[in-house]
């Protein structure tokens, strides 16, 4: 029997919603071993749980990550292929989220707003053979041997820790693995304000991470190639044709936001409209802030404390997740 050791990075005195719903779904599995990672540097928290950590599966969440009951066993199975060495899924947006949160989950998921990324936040598909642009760091399980021999993750980054991390697995010749069944639910955020926030630090970790690993995707670039579209575009009054993208552009927004309502039923899912041309120029300025920044500095925090919450062989009690 696989053993799991559940890593959860917490924000000093922040609740762990996490931890309560595994004490509901699961509390009688003596498999796996909660860690709560309390500091302001989530890389280095992670990490450092991480060699505190006894079970050979590391199972990273987010304190709000509410997992399924069969994850533990999906991520058991996915991993009993010795060439397999990291199994994640996706990150659903709550039924119960607000109408605004749920029109930004609807555009996370939408192949428009998110491109490749989009199966980090829907359920879609079989177990698949995956690269770092399916696979998101709140709902991601690693063999421990692998990533304590690789140093963990890149304490230089966050976000986007997690995609220098498993390219680096990936060198190696281990096959990284999505199974949409293997979900967490996670609310989006409340506000405008943070969602916008949340797109910029997506681009920041990009940039950040090209330039420490010195390789790119040019999908990456795409929404930075966006900006600098609607920068030049002005000039398209004595050169019409050059309007013709944006053209493109608006007409696949469209087409785009029809679908989701067509899917979802929500007709407020028009608004789609406005918001993908808001979080790809946010997306694309924050790349641009990343690479001009240049390489970050590592991760410092000198008040993390590792907190072992549940260990192996116990029943997850009340009492143990009353002291989160």
């Amino acid at each position: 029997m696989n053993t799991f050791s559940i890593i959860i990075p917490v924000k000093p005195g922040g609740y762990v919603a996490a931890c309560q719903h595994l004490k509901k779904i699961i509390p009688d599995d003596h498999s796996y071993e909660i860690l709560l990672a309390e500091g302001s540097a989530p890389s280095l928290q992670r990490n450092l749980a991480a060699r505190e950590a006894q079970g050979e599966i590391l199972y990273f969440l987010d304190d709000d990550s509410l997992i399924s009951p069969e994850n533990l066993a999906l991520c058991a199975a996915g991993l009993s292929d010795p060439e397999i060495a990291v199994v994640g899924g996706p990150s659903i947006t709550p039924p119960t989220d607000s109408w605004l949160q749920q029109l930004f989950g609807s555009a996370l998921a939408s192949i428009f707003g998110s491109g490749a990324m989009h199966n980090r936040y829907r359920a879609e598909g079989r177990t698949r053979k995956t690269t770092d642009k399916e696979l998101i760091l709140c709902n991601l399980a690693v063999r421990r041997s692998l990533f304590i021999d690789l140093s963990g993750f890149n304490e230089c980054l966050y976000p986007n820790e997690e995609n220098e991390f498993l390219e680096r697995v990936t060198s190696l010749g281990y096959t990284l693995l999505h199974d949409p069944s293997m979900f967490v639910h996670r609310s989006q955020r409340l506000t405008l304000k943070a969602f916008v926030r949340q797109m910029f630090n997506y681009g920041r970790g990009r940039g950040q991470q090209t330039l420490i690993t010195s390789s790119y995707s040019v999908t990456s670039f795409i929404p930075l190639l966006f900006v600098v579209y609607l920068v030049i575009s002005p000039i398209g009054i004595k050169y019409p044709f050059l309007l013709l993208p944006l053209v493109v552009y608006i007409i696949a927004a469209l087409l785009s936001s029809l679908f989701v309502l067509y899917r979802t039923g929500r007709l407020l899912s028009l608004l789609l409209i406005g918001l993908y041309p808001l979080m790809h120029v946010v997306n694309g300025v924050g790349l641009l802030w990343g690479l001009l920044n240049g390489k970050p500095d590592p991760a410092k925090d000198s008040c993390i404390q590792i907190k072992r919450i549940k260990k192996f062989g116990e029943t997850f009690s009340e009492q143990q997740a009353q002291a989160v």
